[in-house]
């Protein structure tokens, strides 16, 4: 097996966010469901984003603010999702790029916009979350650049990415690319209602393509049909070589066949907005595993940075991980 270039490569959905503080009665008003994610159309994104108080805007999406956190840890990242040709499409590639990650996927020079998220954070920092996929679902096989997929030592990728047909084929084909080149596969569940919209394929997926696995307890628990976040620990361990699992403020477990640490949330002085907080602690858990962390050291940066990403709002770091990582005797 060749030498790897690259840490880390994420396949997802290449969006802006727009975030704007409201309260419970907007949501209800609205028919939002709190702290989940919602797919919208065009028209129901200009609807609600009429009606949103002054919003940030800034360059986000799942995979992408991972890729983002490796970089600001000090490690080789690359992306692939599709933007529009369009002043979004521009924002976000330039953000992107500004973080060190290597970003190459043509715009899409007609069809769909740029994809913005509509991202309202409730007073308890709970985020919920409206997305407007627009150039995203045009994602496809001929995007997954062969070279750089088995140049980086493990590719991530995005649970959402199962909802526009297209884009499922290009991750399958990412899978395929890495496996065969001797580099590990990793996903992330992403969000409840996305398991249950392809609850039977995530199963197979897990159970047979992917070596790490990223989700959170409601996601684990929809994927295996249970109540118990500890039955549904059971069930996933031995079927991905590692399944890193994460409970919110009680922290994170992280499993494989012969071991299970669990690894306790890092302090954060105040939480503002967790947008992003699975992204980081993600990212730093690939960091780690690719710089040769055992599983407890990994763990404890996932949740350094997760701690950082959740102090302020958005959904990438406005402190360099790597600082944060080395104060704490993590690098």
């Amino acid at each position: 097996m060749a030498a790897s270039s690259l840490d880390v490569v994420g396949i997802g959905n290449a969006i802006v966010d727009v975030l704007a503080q409201t309260d419970d009665s907007f949501l209800a008003n609205q028919k939002l469901t709190k702290a989940t994610m919602a797919l919208i159309d065009e028209k129901r994104a200009e609807t609600l984003y009429a009606g949103m108080g002054p919003g940030i805007e800034m360059s986000g999406g799942s995979v992408a603010n991972t890729i983002a956190g490796v970089a600001s840890l000090g490690g080789r990242g690359a992306y692939i999702g599709k933007v529009g040709n369009d002043q979004l499409g521009q924002v976000f590639a330039h953000d992107l790029r500004a973080t060190g990650v290597r970003y190459e996927t043509p715009a899409l020079t007609q069809g769909p916009a740029t994809a913005r998220c509509l991202i309202l954070v409730t007073p308890d920092a709970q985020r919920t979350m409206n997305t407007f996929l627009g150039a995203c679902v045009e994602l496809g096989p001929e995007d997954i650049d062969r070279e750089i997929i088995a140049a980086a030592q493990v590719t991530y990728l995005e649970g959402y990415l199962f909802d526009p047909p297209r884009a499922k084929a290009a991750i399958r084909a990412a899978a395929e690319i890495a496996h065969a080149a001797g580099r590990k596969v990793s996903l992330s569940l992403s969000d409840p209602f996305c398991v249950d919209r392809h609850r039977a394929e995530f199963r197979d997926l897990v159970h047979h393509h992917i070596d790490i696995l990223f989700a959170n307890e409601i996601e684990i628990c929809s994927l295996y049909e249970t109540k118990s976040f500890e039955q549904a620990m059971r069930d996933v361990r031995g079927h991905c070589e590692i399944a890193a699992l994460t409970k919110s403020a009680e922290g994170s477990v992280l499993v494989t066949d012969k071991e299970v640490q669990r690894i306790p949330s890092a302090p954060v002085a105040k939480v503002v907005d967790t947008t992003g907080a699975g992204d980081l602690y993600a990212a730093g858990v690939l960091y780690g595993l690719t710089h040769g962390y055992d599983l407890a050291r990994a763990g404890r940066l996932g949740s350094l940075c997760a701690a950082e990403i959740i102090s302020h709002f958005g959904a990438r770091p406005e402190t360099p991980l790597k600082s944060l990582a080395a104060t704490a005797g993590l690098l």
